[in-house]
């Protein structure tokens, strides 16, 4: 693999991880469509690097006074079972149905703006 190719995908990543916009939403297709990186693989990349992504981001927006911390355990605590449930299935689930997951979870994030964007559009 290209050190320049990683290099780039870790920019763009890390943009969209800074900004709390999911950088593997992008960092995996990347992985796997232009680096040809197995979808396994690439979700383990995505995770190993989202921590000190995490942490610099969280940093930042903490100095900036955007964090709120009223209910933050009633989010952390399930979505720890729910992300170690996760990884406990992807291991056992074959590479194609993840591909093809993650396909589906992508169309449906997308789906959401251009719903909105249309409903949008015929009240003008």
């Amino acid at each position: 693999m290209s050190f320049y190719l990683l290099f780039l995908c870790g920019i763009l990543g890390g943009v969209l991880g800074g900004m709390g916009m999911g950088g593997g939403t992008l960092l995996i297709p990347l992985l796997t469509l232009a680096l040809g990186m197995p979808q396994g693989v690439a979700q383990g990349v995505n995770l190993l690097s989202f921590l000190p992504m995490s942490v610099l981001a969280l940093g930042v927006h903490a100095k900036n006074g955007l964090l709120v911390k009223e209910g933050l355990w009633q989010l952390i605590v399930p979505a720890l079972v729910f992300s170690a449930l996760g990884a406990v299935c992807a291991v056992f689930l074959p590479a194609k149905l993840l591909r093809k997951g993650f396909g589906l979870f992508l169309v449906l994030l997308s789906a959401v703006p251009f719903t909105a964007a249309l409903r949008g559009k015929q009240k003008n």
